[in-house]
């Protein structure tokens, strides 16, 4: 298991074609949620890749910090064959890591599916405001302050 983040001008053809499947197959095929996943941000966006024998198996976006001194973590997903086996924890804390490593230690927001609010929580992620919908799916803003 490995863990990559490059920005947008790191990434090649090949791993950029794979995040974009994935992406797909998660958040649009699994999810049954037609909405426009190419939202205009991954070229500022550093892509941490999740990786091992059989290639990309986790994913997720951080974005530098914001006005408010804010990072942010989206795109969060593990492909059907790596969930359950535990690795979305390793994902997460190789993303808070990134974030670290890149902008120092700084709160870090993210929006997270309403039924996964417990394991945001067990990593230190806590609800900062009233649930939404978006694209017809429970969410929950969350911070992780340091």
């Amino acid at each position: 298991m490995s863990f990559r983040a490059l920005r947008w001008d790191e990434l090649t053809t090949d791993e950029l074609y794979a995040i974009l499947v994935a992406r797909q197959q998660v958040f649009v095929v699994e999810q049954a949620c037609a909405y426009l996943d190419a939202d205009g941000a991954d070229p500022v966006a550093v892509h941490l890749l999740a990786t091992d024998e059989l290639g990309l198996w986790g994913y997720l976006r951080l974005f530098a910090p914001d006005a408010s001194g804010c990072a942010r973590i989206g795109r969060v997903l593990t492909v059907a064959r790596a969930r359950g086996s535990g690795r979305g924890r390793p994902l997460m804390e190789a993303g808070r890591e990134e974030v670290e490593r890149r902008y120092g230690v700084v709160p870090v927001r993210l929006s997270a599916q309403a039924h996964l609010e417990p394991f945001y929580a067990s990593l230190g992620y806590a609800v900062d405001g009233p649930g939404y919908l978006e694209d017809g799916i429970p969410h929950v803003p969350m911070i992780r302050r340091p």
